[in-house]
């Protein structure tokens, strides 16, 4: 029993997960017919849930530093189908010591590894060899991306087990948030299906790296990075990978020296603009990955946009990336967006519950338009529950207000400033679980003033509008700026429309569960192809259910007549932030 209270005790939970947690602990304690669990087994769960709490949570810089190192050690294989797992760790080992490796599909199989010395990989690479075919040359570029031959294929059987980098079906989700035990559990089921994972993060910052390494031929102390849902908690498997070029490190490695009768400087070219440099340098960048970077392809040198940009698809990773330079403030924008999903883990599970939602609705796309974006959600569930009495997350300017010194930070004349170190952030008191919160959530929205007041997360509350935009939501930094001027009238009143049909639906789910309901039911119900009409059948009576929605139905159920256990499997997910 030991070693399961070793497990449960590594969720790290928040202040009001801990509470219910160790409610139910002293519950089963004290069940004449539960298992018996040793006093001094509980204590120690305690003790080690205090010690969580106590525990310094790391900065986004710090986060960014230890994911950069791990990459600047790590390097990428494409291995034969037939590969055996612990032959090749120890082949690789001959060049030093691996402390991390996962295996994954992208256009066949490939491998990360992870050294624990940058010198192994030079070793690997003093052993390789650039192959020369027979009738084409090959670029002499030798990156960190290497491919693996099986000397003898016919004797080798494989033995690995991949890392899943794929989103899910739609189908499969519901199925598994149907045998869920509560619409809360439903919740947090679907952000563990769909955030990013542990092997994911690391191939995202690894695939950075071997960009970066191409970058470096013409600026040595650049940086490539990864910002927006790579990097601040509410990336989903699957979404594309946006990396910016920062030049600025440049300068600050420059200092003047004062020393001596001379200032030595470096001979430049000068050209009009900082924008007619960014063209000109991804323009370059472009052409590099184009014609020497391994596995880069479909590469679009986008450079007349407002955000000049290099587009590609990186097919060993199977990330579609997008590379702009100096862009600044979508890094501090990340920041804050990892600070707020780091507070609460409430935020992080409403985000994705709403943004699944209005996917599934057809209210975002991943084609530009009239439709609401994933940040203007974001920002609109940070806003809700900022106005929740008491406050989930803090403001923007309570923020600013923390911050120190060092945390000054001022962008194109945009105040940046908020406070970094998460552990002067005081918790929230506020103690609603994030099933009620998700219903109250479509509540606020469907029945907010969107026609006179914009949403404001640097205030944490309601504003006249500046404008006649259909919707009204204030970029956090550069505040003249509306995230949401490409919605249009049409497209709100589809999202306020669907807001309180959803809220309605909750509200009569209530209390249903895998054992109560044999139909999709709480949040598994929002994600089927028709909300409306669902609910509109509802209240006139029995209506027609659609062919999707059947094929469904009969789906789940044979799936249930296989194996009626599951539906009545209980499962304890983790609602770490």
């Amino acid at each position: 029993m030991a070693a399961r209270v070793g497990l449960v005790t590594r969720l790290p939970l928040c202040p009001q997960g801990r509470a219910r947690f160790l409610g139910s602990l002293c519950r089963h304690l004290s069940h004449s017919g539960a298992a018996v669990l040793r006093r001094e087994e509980a204590t120690a769960v305690c003790a080690e849930l205090d010690l969580q709490e106590t525990t310094k949570k790391k900065t986004f810089s710090e986060m960014q530093k230890e994911r950069r190192e791990q990459a600047q050690r790590s390097i990428l294989i494409s291995c034969p189908k037939k590969i055996p797992e612990k032959k090749l760790l120890k082949h690789l080992c001959q060049h030093g010591d691996i402390t991390n490796h996962f295996f994954f599909e992208s256009f066949g199989l490939h491998a990360v590894i992870e050294f624990s010395k940058k010198e192994s990989i030079a070793s690997l690479q003093d052993a390789s060899f650039i192959p020369r075919g027979e009738t084409e040359f090959p670029i002499p570029f030798k990156s960190r991306f290497f491919h693996l031959n099986l000397k003898n294929p016919s004797n080798q059987t494989s033995d690995v087990q991949c890392s899943n980098q794929s989103s899910p079906l739609n189908a499969n989700i519901i199925k598994a948030l149907c045998n869920a035990e509560s619409v809360e559990n439903q919740i947090n089921t679907l952000m563990k299906i769909l955030q990013l994972t542990e092997e994911n993060i690391r191939l995202r910052y690894l695939t950075c790296s071997l960009i970066e390494d191409i970058a470096a031929a013409y600026f040595p102390s650049c940086t490539i990075k990864p910002f927006g849902s790579s990097v601040n908690t509410f990336g989903k498997l699957g979404c594309d990978l946006d990396m910016f070029l920062d030049l600025d490190d440049i300068g600050k490695n420059s200092t003047t020296k004062t020393e001596g009768s001379f200032l030595m400087e470096y001979q430049v070219k000068n050209v009009p603009s900082e924008r007619w440099a960014t063209q000109k340098i991804l323009g370059v960048i472009g052409e590099c990955l184009d014609n020497f970077g391994p596995g880069c392809v479909s590469v679009q040198k986008i450079l007349n946009a407002r955000c000049p940009l290099v587009r590609f698809s990186h097919q060993a990773s199977g990330f579609q990336c997008d590379l702009t330079a100096n862009n600044r403030i979508a890094m501090k924008s990340s920041e804050l967006l990892y600070i707020y999903g780091s507070l609460d883990s409430r935020v992080r599970a409403l985000a994705f519950s709403v943004r699944c939602w209005a996917r599934q609705q057809s209210l975002t796309s991943s084609i530009p338009g009239s439709w609401l974006t994933n940040f203007s959600l974001t920002i609109m569930v940070i806003f809700f529950l900022q106005k929740r009495s008491p406050p989930v997350i803090p403001s923007l300017d309570s923020l600013k207000n923390l911050a120190d010194v060092k945390d000054k930070c001022i962008i194109d004349n945009n105040d940046c400033t908020f406070v970094s170190n998460l552990d002067r952030i005081k918790p929230s008191e506020n103690t609603e679980t994030v099933d009620t919160l998700l219903c109250q959530f479509f509540e606020y929205f469907g029945n907010f003033p969107f026609n006179k007041n914009s949403i404001n997360i640097r205030k944490g509350k309601e504003q006249n509008k500046p404008d006649s935009s259909p919707i009204y939501i204030q970029n956090p930094f550069e505040i003249s700026l509306n995230i949401s001027r490409n919605v249009n009238e049409s497209q709100l009143e589809r999202f306020v429309h669907l807001a309180r049909e959803s809220a309605w639906i909750l509200q009569e789910n209530k209390g249903q569960s895998s054992k109560t309901s044999t139909e999709p039911w709480g949040l598994a119900a929002l994600l089927l192809p028709s909300v409306p009409n669902k609910s509109k059948a509802k209240k006139a009576g029995r209506g027609q259910t659609s062919e999707a929605v059947k094929k469904l139905l009969e789906s789940i159920k044979a799936e249930s007549t296989k194996d009626p256990r599951a539906t009545r499997k209980k499962t304890t997910i983790s609602t770490q932030s």
